[in-house]
């Protein structure tokens, strides 16, 4: 007897248009058949196309089945074989939701069919919509609680937009699916997850929230949905943390595969189905959903340890054991795709601002992961590509090398921004802090971090500096934002630091918070909930209107 089939996850939305939606979910087998039912008594079907996922594995490190410590199951990393299913649903009409469910048949005749849930096609301008803006969930303890919440408050949201860091390595397939501490993406963001967190010994178990089976989800890429040198490591930790700059792989590895030599989105592309851009593919795009203009730019770069102990390749030096070998260097905070003036993705930025479609579009807004404006840590140092420099004895032997980061050569702020202020967008959002705090430009640009969904790594405020080189020729900042803008109180109800003044910023690991952007008021509203106090009410404590 083999056991019952099951779905990896629910279904999911993806990639509407006018007429139509794709419906996307997993399973651990291949199948004969896998169909979508909708409409009328689900009358009508379509049939869904099937590819395996390439590189999905699991190591000594997942948390996944029998495994409950390192290496109980697996020593190294293992191929996991999972199959992805996409059905186009079409001949649908904006605002009309429609019932669908799925259906997969296993290769032995036993099938397994979803709830039922709903799907739309892209809503027609004028639309009101709620939009959740979301980022950094990457397993942390108190994401279920908020996507949870979110529904609690908010009832179903029309879209998602997430600006990256979805999980933390992007290769090991428990993360997306079904990590066994409860916490993986998918579950979360259907309201299938089991988190359990305790305070004063009484524990409260959250199932996340019914979100993207009904909705769809548009998301960019931060630097965890970024592997590195493909089966060169033991772990999958060590192979993320292993990207490599192109220009010196193409020179190390002639005889190699680029994308396994230096770094890669596949996995990442291969979840999800997203608008493409011509010259970006999934990328970067820009989409139109209802009154918005949604602009989605690639711009994160290779987190690195601020630490100067000399053990570990570092964001300002090289690991000292391995000065004499450059195929071991980290080569800095690497950006991965240029953004800088003349860039592809820079000149593809700047048609866009020029389309229609945009200029035409009530609410423009862009999104991306890497903050130009921000309190957190991973601002410093600036948003450029590092300057090498190698320190030598009386004999030609390295002494150190290390990198600086020119701040007049921040690509974001030099380039892009002055390019979004110009082409008027209202909202500039994005993540990878894990905190909540915006800021607005002297022109009345909002810009919004809202990434304090399940932890914090603190904000440079107070007396709680950045960890920065001392000596170095650059300046880098310790303290506030680094770019000159000052952090705006939140409206309605700020949290209160230890001096009894209220604080710019949600930087807790007991408070999280999310956001919802109202298309109808043009509104964009945020709240908070204190895990501390399971029975307590969500409170809303900001909100501002794009003009």
């Amino acid at each position: 007897m083999t056991s019952a089939p099951r779905l990896l996850t629910d279904p999911f939305l993806q990639l509407p248009t006018e007429t139509s939606v794709r419906v996307v979910w997993f399973t651990e087998f291949a199948g004969a058949k896998h169909k979508v039912a909708y409409g009328e008594n689900f009358q009508q079907t379509v049939q869904a196309s099937t590819t395996k996922l390439s590189r999905t594995r699991e190591d000594q490190k997942s948390r996944v089945a029998n495994q409950t410590q390192d290496g109980q199951v697996y020593q190294q990393p293992v191929m996991r074989d999972i199959w992805r299913h996409e059905a186009e649903v079409t001949g649908l009409t904006p605002g009309v939701r429609v019932n669908y469910r799925i259906t997969s048949v296993r290769e032995d005749g036993e099938s397994v069919s979803s709830d039922v849930f709903t799907l739309a096609p892209t809503p027609k301008p004028g639309t009101p919509l709620k939009i959740l803006l979301t980022s950094d969930h990457q397993l942390k303890p108190m994401t279920e609680v908020n996507l949870q919440k979110v529904v609690e408050t908010v009832g179903r949201v029309d879209a998602v937009w997430f600006a990256g860091d979805s999980i933390n390595v992007s290769d090991r397939a428990s993360e997306w699916f079904d990590d066994n501490r409860g916490s993986a993406l998918f579950p979360g963001l259907q309201g299938r997850a089991k988190y359990e967190i305790e305070h004063n010994g009484v524990k409260t178990t959250y199932t996340g929230g019914q979100i993207i089976q009904h909705a769809p989800m548009f998301t960019c890429i931060g630097n965890h949905e970024v592997m590195g040198r493909f089966a060169r490591k033991e772990s999958l930790n060590d192979e993320f943390d292993d990207t490599f700059p192109r220009a010196i792989a193409q020179k190390l590895y002639r005889d190699k595969s680029l994308i396994d030599s230096s770094f890669n989105t596949n996995t990442y592309e291969e979840i999800f189905t997203l608008p493409q851009s011509q010259e970006g593919g999934k990328k970067y795009y820009a989409v139109s959903f209802g009154d918005v203009r949604l602009v989605v730019l690639y711009a994160t770069n290779m987190w690195r340890t601020p630490k100067f102990d000399g053990k570990y390749a570092g964001r300002y030096r090289e690991a000292e054991k391995d000065l004499n070998n450059p195929e071991n260097w980290g080569y800095g905070q690497i950006i991965y795709e240029p953004i800088n003036r003349g860039s592809k993705q820079y000149n593809w930025l700047e048609q866009e601002l020029k389309s229609p479609e945009f200029k035409q579009a009530k609410y423009k807004v862009v999104m991306f992961h890497h903050p130009p404006h921000t309190l957190g840590d991973n601002i410093v140092p600036a948003y450029t590509n590092p300057v090498q420099i190698i320190e030598r004895d009386d004999i030609g032997n390295i002494k150190a090398i290390r990198y600086e980061y020119p701040k007049d050569a921040d690509y974001l702020i030099r380039d892009v921004i002055p390019l979004l202020e110009a082409a008027d967008v209202q909202l500039v959002f994005y993540g990878h802090s894990h905190l909540w705090n915006r800021f607005i430009s002297p022109n009345g640009m909002h810009f919004l971090e809202t990434s304090n969904v399940g932890n914090t790594y603190g904000a440079a405020w107070g007396d709680k500096k950045r960890e920065v080189p001392i000596g170095y020729k650059e300046d880098y900042v310790v303290l506030g934002d680094p770019n000159g803008l000052k952090p705006v109180l939140p409206t309605i109800a700020p949290l209160l630091g230890k001096d009894g003044k209220p604080l710019p910023y949600i930087a807790s690991n007991d408070i999280t918070g999310f956001s919802i952007f109202d298309t109808g008021t043009g509104i964009v509203s945020s709240y908070r909930f204190d895990t501390r106090k399971p029975d307590s009410d969500v409170l809303k404590f900001d909100e501002f209107k794009l003009k």
